[in-house]
């Protein structure tokens, strides 16, 4: 079997395009939920927004390069934690924090900014990160990316599709409304495709290197989900605030994440691996964890 750091996932450039079209189409629909009062709540009420994006922007890329050095995986795999690190929160998050009973608003208000910050913080968390990894200089040019033309392509995938459902959530609102859910499982589904596409042609990968991959997503999406929820009660914030800013936390952007490990990776292995297993996992705990709380917050109230 291959060291993973030499497995590339197959992924050709048709298939690549598509899916970067299909990550726009889904940051187009998360737009249609939001609002520009949603930014206006942080000047109203600061403290747990800050306190949740210092968290998401800078607690867990410590953590994330602490199990680095702790676990000391090929550095390839660690490198997919040090990006997915970088990424901004998941859309999938505010599903979770609503089941969970949770700070909705919250929620909406992190996924919001930490989104659009991409723009800047994923390209540069990255590229003065990732020198940190142990080994991966023996990487050579696989890694090696220009910070611009990761904004430029974040632009493309993330801010333009943003700006245009801001614009028509805004403008006309009845319209958003019609076509909100319509869109949003249709850009899943067509997400989802692209995944089941993407095991198929690499199921050997997936088969060989899974278990390497596995503990070390499951103690780094736990870890991340409880640093969210003790920094927020640690900070004086009530429950549900916490509880927002903790699946906020553990909630990262995979689809970002892998779409530019194959558009500037070459779809190596080990970040691939990484990024592919973390985007099924925390929906998994995420879920999961929301149940709980609620259940909790149910019994509580009877």
């Amino acid at each position: 079997m291959q060291a993973i750091d030499s497995v590339q996932i197959n992924f050709n450039q048709d298939q690549l395009f598509l899916l970067n079209i299909c990550l726009a189409f889904l940051m187009f629909g998360v737009a249609l939920d939001l609002r520009f009062d949603n930014f206006r709540a942080l000047a109203r009420s600061p403290k747990a927004p800050l306190v949740g994006l210092s968290s998401q922007l800078i607690l867990l890329p410590i953590l994330t390069l602490g199990l680095v050095f702790f676990f000391r995986p090929a550095p390839s795999i660690a490198l997919g934690m040090v990006l997915l690190g970088a990424c901004p929160g998941g859309n999938v998050s505010n599903f979770a924090v609503h089941l969970a009973n949770a700070n909705a608003a919250l929620s909406v208000l992190m996924t919001s900014i930490s989104t659009l910050s991409a723009i800047i913080i994923t390209p540069v968390y990255f590229t003065y990160l990732a020198p940190f990894v142990p080994g991966a200089e023996k990487l050579g040019q696989q890694v090696s990316v220009n910070p611009l033309d990761m904004v430029s392509t974040i632009v493309q995938l993330i801010l333009i599709p943003l700006v245009i459902g801001m614009f028509l959530n805004y403008r006309y609102t009845h319209f958003t409304n019609q076509i909100k859910r319509p869109v949003r499982l249709l850009s899943m589904a067509i997400f989802i495709g692209f995944v089941v596409v993407a095991i198929y042609n690499n199921f050997d990968n997936i088969i060989n290197y899974l278990h390497v991959v596995f503990l070390i997503v499951l103690v780094h999406n736990a870890l991340a989900l409880l640093t969210g929820y003790w920094w927020a009660k640690g900070n004086g914030l009530s429950r549900q605030d916490a509880r927002a800013i903790s699946i906020e936390t553990g909630i990262q952007n995979s689809a970002l994440g892998l779409i530019l490990v194959f558009n500037f990776f070459g779809g190596l292995g080990g970040m691939a691996m990484i990024t592919a297993w973390w985007g099924v996992w925390h929906l998994i705990s995420a879920f999961l964890l929301a149940m709980w709380w609620r259940e909790r917050g149910l019994l509580i109230v009877e």
